[in-house]
């Protein structure tokens, strides 16, 4: 056997060849052997060539793209690197949250709500390179350690300034709540030790005393001034005893310094235009707080901004959210103001009507009755509403649309011409008017009663007899000089007369000479529009004797309605006889089989329609009721503080206010 080595060009591999001669064979046949061997050998070699060339072209391709993402990864990386300081940078320039003024809060919260905006494109940029770094894995590609520990600085440093940016917003969020232009914090001074002002959940502000250890809703400053106001409930006339109850109200919240159309112009201000919606406390304070700046630039010395924003929250609470829900509505809050602000009475009324008008300038029913509800809560809250017609205010609205001869809807001149024959829901507002155009006015008079010369505020003269004049306080209590009754005319000046005023006077007065008693008792004359009320035909003379009727009668009407029923029930049963089978449905019975029946039919249609009707006399009694328990109530706490005072009676407030014709 011989063997021998052939090395092709190929350098990776050496291939041996055994050749195995038994015999001796040719030169030739050796050569073709060989060369046979050569050739299968180099098939073999190009092909291994072949496959280790594209191994080696795609290993390249593979690094190539490897490279080029770990160039990009790099880039991307310095740039979110450079991109994160200068965002540290602004983060540690930022002021304490402590040290922020409360005026720059707002400054504050908006230059970090615009960095926040800001740092947003980072997020991608985040993302970005992570995804960079995720794609590396797949190409066999092991970062190293420096570049991994660089991408989870840049995650983590990415996190932390996240965190940094919402925290340092709520911070400045909450200080802007808790003690911002718009929060309840700066009102903290409107109180003094032992009091403390506090915040239940609904915003809704209350009072505690360390002293007493006690709460209430009630400021303690309005606390005082509701005691105060029990010193009025010695005059006589309701319409006079609440409009100067208001007044003292008013002067106390400052609003007699706040013009119609300042208040009108701030509701615009803060886009009060929905009067359905409901406002929060905080927007409440916001709308009385930028009145009350605008009336302290005016008036320093009279102005407490925190103290009379308080005040005037804890009043239109009182009247529009006794249960401190914390919501009140737009339109409640204008009426509260408006009735209550300074101007012309009919300027006051124009304005009134324009908050509830709609866009042709008209109103309709439902309109001018949300105005009066609102209207009537204001005495209300005072416990004077039944003096006024209670708090059912239907009957006003048909007293309105039946002078305009039933029209559907009413003109702002309508309103006003209505309004200006005083209707008994609403006298209270124009006589509030009269009691402030009074209260500095001189009389060169002197009282016939109490010799008070000049009288100061309201005079009375009478139509009856000559030089008879009376001060409010005498005309008030009741008091009267001999001679004079109290059935007599008189007529009442806030202002000082003139001439020609007097020159009337006399001739009324002499005119009144000639007619006797009688004639000014059967021609007594109100000063303000009466409006027929549900009530109007139960003559009742004491208010407990009222509500005990209410009561008896809401349990009787029901009863006696349902004792018919059955008797019904049982006589058609007993029509039927033994064998009949079922049950009575008048209203499933539409052909009766007998005259009895159908009379049986009819009679149950009128009872229901009757109890139908009952059942609405019953909701307006039991409203009345509760109004009316409520004015007993305070009327026994007044006889309890004020026994030497006399009974007296509300139908005679204003009769002798009006000259007879």
């Amino acid at each position: 056997m011989f063997s021998f080595i052939v090395q092709p060009t190929f350098p990776f591999e050496v291939v041996k060849v055994f050749v195995l001669l038994p015999f001796s064979p040719s030169v030739s046949e050796k050569a073709q052997g060989v060369a046979r061997a050569i050739r299968k050998q180099t098939a073999e070699v190009q092909e291994r060539w072949e496959c280790l060339q594209d191994h080696a072209g795609g290993w390249q391709s593979q690094v190539e793209k490897a490279f080029e993402r770990l160039q990009e990864l790099q880039s991307n990386m310095d740039q979110l690197d450079l991109r994160l300081d200068r965002a540290e940078e602004t983060k540690a320039g930022w002021q304490p949250v402590g040290d922020v003024l409360i005026d720059s809060l707002q400054e504050h919260i908006e230059k970090t709500t615009t960095f926040k905006e800001e740092m947003a494109p980072l997020r991608q940029d985040v993302h970005v390179v992570n995804e960079l770094s995720g794609e590396l894995a797949p190409l066999d590609v092991q970062l190293s350690s420096t570049s991994s520990r660089q991408l989870d600085d840049l995650n983590m440093r990415w996190k932390l300034l996240q965190v940094a940016i919402e925290e340092r917003l709520k911070l400045l969020q909450e200080a802007h709540r808790d003690f911002g232009p718009s929060s309840q914090h700066f009102l903290s001074t409107s109180v003094q030790l032992p009091w403390q002002r506090a915040v239940s959940q609904n915003k809704v502000p209350y009072y505690i005393n360390h002293q007493t250890q006690t709460t209430c809703w009630d400021h303690p400053k309005m606390t005082e001034l509701y005691q105060s106001l029990a010193d009025l409930n010695n005059v006589r006339f309701s319409a006079y005893r609440t409009a100067m109850k208001i007044r003292r109200l008013q002067k106390a919240l400052c609003l007699d310094l706040l013009d119609l159309n300042v208040a009108q112009s701030t509701f615009e201000q803060h886009k009060l235009i929905q009067n359905a919606q409901l406002l929060t406390v905080p927007d409440v304070i916001n709308c009385l707080t930028s009145i009350y700046d605008g009336l302290e630039q005016q008036h320093k010395d009279l102005v407490n901004v925190p103290l009379c924003v308080d005040m005037c929250l804890n009043w239109l609470l009182n009247v529009y959210d006794t249960g401190r829900s914390g919501k009140i509505r737009v339109l409640s809050m204008k009426i509260g103001l408006l009735s209550l602000s300074k101007g012309h009475l009919e300027e006051k009324y124009k304005y009134l009507f324009s908050q509830v008008a709609s866009s042709g300038d008209k109103c309709d029913q439902r309109q001018l009755g949300l105005l009066l509800h609102d209207a009537i809560q204001i005495p209300r809250q005072l416990g004077e509403v039944a003096a006024f017609g209670g708090s059912n205010i239907e009957p006003s609205v048909r007293s309105c649309f039946q002078h305009v001869t039933n029209k559907v809807e009413l003109e702002p001149r309508q309103f006003v011409d209505w309004m200006r024959l005083e209707p008994q829901s609403v006298v209270w507002l124009p006589v509030l008017h009269r009691v402030a155009a009074a209260e500095t006015a001189k009389h060169q008079a002197k009282c016939n009663i109490c010799k008070e010369c000049p009288i100061v505020g309201f005079r009375y003269r009478s139509l009856k007899h000559f030089n008879y004049d009376v001060c409010q306080s005498c005309f008030f209590s009741g008091r009267t000089a001999k001679g004079h009754k109290l059935n007599y005319p008189m007529v009442e000046y806030c202002t000082p007369t003139t001439s020609g005023e007097d020159m009337r006077d006399f001739t009324k007065v002499l005119k009144n000479k000639f007619r006797s008693k009688k004639y000014f008792a059967k021609h007594p004359r109100l000063g303000y529009l009466p409006v027929q009320t549900v009530l109007n035909g139960d003559n009742m003379e004491i208010v407990s004797d009222f509500c005990i009727f209410l009561s008896l009668s809401l349990c009787v009407s029901p009863r006696t309605l349902q004792i018919e029923y059955e008797q019904l029930k049982e006589q058609h049963g007993g029509q039927r006889g033994p064998g009949s089978v079922g049950h009575w449905d008048p209203e499933g019975s539409s052909h009766p089989r007998g005259p009895d029946e159908a009379d049986l039919l009819a009679e149950a249609k009128l009872l229901r329609q009757h109890k139908g009707h009952l059942e609405a006399r019953m909701h307006i009694l039991e409203e009345h009721n509760k109004q009316l328990e409520s004015q007993l109530h305070r009327l026994r706490q007044l006889l309890h503080q004020h026994r030497h005072i006399h009974a007296y009676t509300e139908s005679s407030d204003i009769q002798f206010l009006t000259q007879p014709q």
